[in-house]
């Protein structure tokens, strides 16, 4: 029988190839960022912070200028007030959505916490369904690829919203690639011209050579303490995307008449800078970390979603660990190989916003920074853990081994 040693000896020679299609995109990217910094003229000046209402703020409008270079969008919203992922969606679709509309769902159930801003599977007060905006989805295929002629088939002319989850979400299925992205918004776009697309980034950003955005997506949105923020940015979060887009957008993030131009930061906007900076090349590691992980216990007889040698668009390594306690052995030995909180022992609990207890391994420099390496998992059959981040490939490599070791014993 392989020891754990081994077993990672042998998987790490089996992920090469992969590993060397990655460190191909993390090139691309982070040439990309770079030059998209250097066309702004980055300059110490604009790590200055700034207090009050915050016009004329340089460091925040010449990032908001860089990240819509980066994202292949006209205009972009980079702000420390947007909380995370879903807060950013929701700014999104509420600048978006009118009275009387249809948000349309291409793939399938959108991720937990989604589901009270939408208003399912009922309206609770302040959700998009109290304010007379109707939701509709259209389920994968069986093959977990998105039902194309389906969503054609659902878009009509109240249809206001397309939304696109890039990444699998607490689910098995495939994460989408860009180019099926593409192909989305072109069909959608050639149905209804007045729809909006609009992608779901989080977990997916500089996973491929493109982004979403150069792909025909009219707004993309994120959190800042998932890849763009690099392991840096301490909060915050993004939309990018067309000028038309971001018109409607920006008044809901602050309000009609005041847009974009007011909001202040009084500390340095230098971690949001070099976080980007990073960015690339922290993906590229999560991603180096997510294959071995896969590779590993799928030498050791368990699934996972993707496979080691799978394309990948997004961070998340889904493993099907098949009972509660090894879920929770999986979880409590990423947390005790953490920096942080190493000591604590996670216990699952009523997260808000999710319809089962969820347990989460999270001992990260920024607090629930899923680009730091972190597992988490609701408990649910057939309890998968999923498995996110990784700022340097050593850390994940340590990871696999605890792992593996404790679930052999739980």
């Amino acid at each position: 029988m392989l020891t754990i040693d081994r077993m990672i000896q042998e998987a790490e020679a089996e992920c090469a190839p992969v590993w060397k299609q990655m460190d191909a995109v993390e090139q691309i990217c982070f040439e990309r960022v770079l030059a998209c910094m250097q066309s702004e003229q980055v300059a110490t000046r604009h790590f200055s912070p700034t207090t009050g209402y915050g016009y004329g703020d340089i460091g925040r409008d010449t990032l908001e200028r860089v990240y819509a270079k980066v994202f292949g969008a006209e205009r972009a919203l980079v702000r420390p007030h947007i909380l995370s992922g879903t807060h950013a969606l929701a700014i999104a679709l509420f600048g978006l959505l009118r009275p009387g509309q249809t948000l349309l769902s291409a793939a399938g159930k959108p991720y937990d916490t989604l589901e009270p801003v939408i208003g399912i599977p009922e309206a609770v007060d302040g959700s998009l369904a109290n304010f007379g905006i109707s939701y509709r989805q259209v389920d994968l295929l069986d093959d977990g690829s998105v039902n194309h002629a389906g969503v054609i088939d659902g878009i009509n002319q109240n249809t206001g919203v397309v939304l696109i989850q890039r990444s699998r979400g607490y689910d098995r299925r495939p994460s989408l690639a860009v180019a099926e992205i593409k192909e989305l918004c072109a069909l959608i776009h050639a149905k209804n011209k007045k729809t909006y697309v609009l992608v779901d980034n989080c977990y997916g950003e500089f996973t491929c050579a493109e982004e979403p955005g150069m792909a025909g997506a009219d707004a993309v949105a994120g959190s800042l303490i998932k890849n763009p923020g690099g392991g840096l940015a301490p909060t915050g979060g993004y939309i990018a995307g067309n000028d038309a887009a971001i018109q409607r957008i920006e008044t809901r993030l602050t309000a009609p008449g005041a847009g974009a131009e007011i909001g202040s930061y009084e500390a340095s906007y230098r971690p949001f800078y070099q976080g980007l900076f990073l960015a690339p090349h922290a993906v590229c590691q999560a991603l180096k970390g997510a294959a071995l992980a896969a590779r590993v216990f799928e030498k050791a007889g368990y699934r996972t979603y993707p496979k080691h040698d799978a394309a990948r668009s997004d961070i998340i390594q889904a493993i099907q660990l098949n009972g509660p306690e090894k879920l929770t052995a999986f979880c409590r030995a990423v947390q005790s190989v953490s920096p942080v909180d190493s000591f604590l022992a996670p216990e699952p609990w009523a997260m808000p916003g999710y319809s089962h207890e969820v347990i989460m391994a999270a001992g990260t420099f920024v607090s629930g920074a899923s680009i730091e390496l972190s597992a988490d998992a609701p408990m649910r059959p057939p309890y998968i853990a999923y498995w996110q981040g990784g700022l340097t490939y050593a850390h994940c490599k340590m990871a696999v081994k605890a792992c593996y070791e404790a679930i052999a014993s739980a």
